[in-house]
């Protein structure tokens, strides 16, 4: 196991290498000059000292060899082109804790919510409970997370006044961001787990055990949900990342509150370089671990990717 671990490790670093080079280079290939706005009207000396100060002078590849550098030694991202003075790491480090909070207790909840609620549907095939379950996945895959927050605020907010509409920092200004933002895994795993529960309960195995003398709940508890939840759990790892790096953006639109969403966005349509870049890599590292720590959680439940890999 220990060895499998280090050996993905380095699978890890490699990856965010490539992402971290594919993204430089084609940010900096894009026609246009990312301080065109602001430099043009400048004298030239004063224009010739903005470009040294970001190393825009220098070629595309020592830039990276600097990026590179300053990333591995320092942990450093860069400074905002847009925003001078602004530093990269400070910015991810600062803003992912309004995302991973709501992110993180949206997708808690709405993993949750949706495991029970796809073994009720699945152990209540063809019938009312089966059916409300798959109604309420159908609305939290079909409706937009925009229109559903958009109903919640008002009933809560301006018809019951229950909730604050907008506004951070306090538990109640997370409510509607994190039901609404739930909603979607809800469905998504409710569906999945009722599927995945259905083909497992037609198995031999499953019979067989039942035909021992095995109580319901036995089978299901360590037959039926232990092989069909498996599945469900490779999908968490673009939830997590998705949550905490899309659902930042809806964070913005809920709750008025500046999530890494936010920058990625605005970092884009303002062809600001570094910060395109910091967010993609804070992206694809959140993605890669997330991913490992899947991968380490399946040779716990299941053993016989363990005793493939040579895990102990």
């Amino acid at each position: 196991m220990f060895k499998y671990i280090l050996k993905r490790i380095g699978y890890m670093l490699v990856t965010l290498l490539i992402i971290s080079a594919v993204t430089f280079f084609m940010m900096h290939s894009i026609p246009g000059d990312p301080l065109g706005a602001t430099v043009n009207k400048l004298p030239e000396q004063a224009r010739a000292n903005y470009y040294a100060k970001y190393g825009l002078d220098k070629p595309v590849t020592e830039q990276y060899a600097i990026f590179l550098k300053n990333l591995v030694t320092q942990g450093d991202l860069g400074e905002s082109l847009k925003y001078p003075g602004q530093s990269i790491t400070h910015t991810l480090l600062t803003n992912s804790k309004v995302s991973a909070t709501t992110g993180g207790l949206a997708l808690l909840f709405g993993v949750t919510i949706g495991i029970v609620l796809g073994i009720v549907a699945a152990l209540n095939k063809n019938k009312w409970p089966d059916y409300l379950v798959m109604f309420i996945a159908i609305l939290g895959i079909t409706v937009p997370v925009f229109v559903l927050a958009a109903l919640l605020q008002y009933f809560f907010t301006v018809k019951w006044m229950i909730l604050p509409t907008t506004g951070w920092g306090k538990p109640e200004h997370i409510i509607l961001p994190v039901i609404a933002m739930a909603f979607g895994p809800i469905a998504t795993y409710a569906r999945y787990l009722k599927s995945n529960m259905l083909e497992v309960m037609g198995q031999d195995y499953i019979l067989t055990a039942e035909a021992k003398g095995v109580s319901g709940f036995n089978v299901i508890k360590n037959h039926v949900l232990k092989n069909a939840i498996l599945p469900c759990i490779t999908m968490l790892g673009g939830q997590i990342s998705g949550e905490h790096g899309i659902g930042m953006g809806k964070v913005k639109y809920l709750a008025q509150a500046v999530g890494l969403g936010f920058y990625f966005v605005s970092s884009i349509n303002d062809r600001d370089y570094t910060m395109i870049i910091g967010t993609t890599i804070f992206a694809a590292a959140l993605f890669v671990v997330a991913q490992l720590l899947i991968d380490i959680a399946y040779t716990l439940l299941d053993p016989r990717i363990r005793v493939a890999k040579g895990g102990k």
